[in-house]
Parts: C-alpha cells; sequence; structure tokens
C-alpha cells in the first residue's frame, strides 16, 4: 500500500526546531518526582546518564502543546527501554517505549505537552539497570491548550499516517536510515474545551503504537495524554532491507489503525 499523503494536517510534523543538549540546564530539584519515583520505578536504583545518553529540550518553550524532546545515545551499550516523565503534568508519564536492536545507537525525538513549568526526565533501561537524564522546560498551559481544529475536523482522516525518509541512505540492509512517521490523531487530553460548546472534549488518545520494518520490532509505545496532537517520532534505525515500515496503533476509544508505508519514494 503506498503511504497516504495528507500534506494540510500534517504539514507541521514534517520538522522539528533545531535542538541541541544545554548541559546548564540540568534537572532541578523536585519534590514532585520525590513523590511519583516509587510509583514510577519502585525502589529499583537509578544512576545518572553519565555520558550513555543526552536529552535535548528547549529552555523556553516556544509552544507549550508541541515541546520538542531527542534522546541521543552514546555508541555504548543499547537502550532498551524508557520512560518519558514530566513531573507537573497531570499525568505525569507521557509514555514508556521499547527499542529493537535496530535503534542502536538511539536518536529518537518526539514531542509532548508540557502543561507548567516542569523537568522533563527520561529514565532509561540498560541490561545494567536505570540511568537518567533530563531538563528543566518553562512552559505552561500545554495539556489544556485548544486544539489547532475543531472536533469534527480534527477527527476527519483519523488514524491517518505519513512517512518521512532523510538523506539519500541506499535501501539495503545495513543502512543507517532516519525516518518521521507521523499519525493523524487530535489526541485529546480531557481538559481541552470545545470551542464552540465550551465544554470539556472527553479524553481520547493513542494509547498504543508499534513501528516494524518486516518482522523486526523497531519501537513500540504506550502512551497517554502528554503526548502531542499529530504524534510524530523521527528517530534512526538499521536498515533491514525491507521495502515499507508497517505502523500500528489503537487509541481509547477501542479504534485500530494499521498501515503499511513504503520506503521508496519517501
Amino acid at each position: 500500500m503506498a503511504p497516504t499523503l495528507i500534506p494540510a494536517a500534517l504539514a507541521a510534523c514534517l520538522a522539528f526546531p533545531a535542538l541541541a543538549a544545554d548541559t546548564g540546564n540540568p534537572l532541578q530539584d523536585s519534590p514532585t518526582w520525590d513523590s511519583l519515583r516509587g510509583d514510577i520505578i519502585g525502589d529499583a536504583p537509578i544512576a545518572a546518564a553519565d555520558g550513555r545518553f543526552t536529552v535535548e529540550a528547549p529552555y523556553r518553550a516556544e509552544d507549550a502543546a508541541t515541546v520538542p524532546i531527542r534522546i541521543r545515545a552514546s555508541n555504548g551499550p543499547a537502550i532498551d527501554s524508557l520512560t518519558l516523565v514530566i513531573d507537573e503534568n497531570p499525568a505525569p508519564v507521557a509514555g514508556t517505549f521499547r527499542f529493537g536492536p535496530a535503534m542502536a545507537p538511539l536518536d529518537f525525538e518526539l514531542r509532548v505537552r508540557v502543561n507548567q513549568y516542569s523537568d522533563v526526565r527520561v529514565i532509561a533501561g540498560y541490561a545494567d539497570g536505570l540511568r537518567m537524564d533530563g531538563r528543566f522546560v518553562k512552559a505552561s498551559g500545554g495539556c489544556s491548550a485548544p486544539a489547532t481544529k475543531d472536533p469534527a475536523q480534527a477527527l476527519a482522516g483519523l488514524g491517518q499516517m505519513k512517512l518521512r525518509l532523510f538523506a539519500d541512505a541506499p535501501q539495503i540492509s545495513g543502512a543507517r536510515r532516519e525516518a518521521q512517521v507521523m499519525i493523524r490523531h487530535p489526541n485529546y487530553s480531557g481538559l481541552q474545551q470545545d470551542p464552540l460548546t465550551h465544554l470539556f472534549i472527553p479524553a481520547h488518545f493513542l494509547d498504543h503504537i508499534e513501528v516494524w520494518q518486516g518482522a523486526e520490532q523497531l519501537f513500540a509505545m504506550d502512551g497517554g495524554i502528554s503526548i502531542s496532537e499529530n504524534p510524530a517520532f523521527r528517530f534512526a534505525y538499521t536498515d533491514n532491507g525491507a521495502p515499507d515500515l508497517r505502523v500500528i496503533a489503537t487509541d481509547t476509544d477501542g479504534n485500530r489503525f494499521e498501515q503499511v508505508l513504503q520506503k521508496a519514494g519517501g
């Protein structure tokens, strides 16, 4: 199946603002995290990232509803999983992710909602335990920010997907490639109001996403209300020679979306 082209709905997803690691903007002391820690990782010990990976995020977000977060790992041990936590959001766990071997070394970017000034922390799972890094982000109102379209328009074309490939890496097994998968979905948080009725729009968001190349899973996400509208994921991976990427997604209304996105012409 050829990729569905929906440029009007997803044009904003085609590029993320340039980010740079800002070692002068570390995580801040957070009583909120102290109260959350046990629920998220239990009693598991957690070490600093110590150079294994970095988290890139704007110190002051241009748009609290679409804050770019990028995680880049070194060539050391592979990240098997990660949990993305936004301490001060109504639902602090933005998402949990699992990564296949082809994603190493990890270079992964997504956009999130930040509801108020908050630490944004990444807890990475390695074979030898957990490591954490993050950034402090100044933003407010991201979870209640109005959707870009009214509910009827936002639900039109629900679940449509697009694949974008970057650079001209050869489509052969073993080549390192960079791709972006975009999914049309309003990802309603439950905190936004209908502009016509002024009633709150019920929460309705993508709760599970999988991306495959052939029989090999690249990554999977279990997400919540902090993932932005029209989710987009940009990532590097090692091509196994499959001609396409397959994306499977489900949402909290019980919808299931699946699409095969051809690499050629991406």
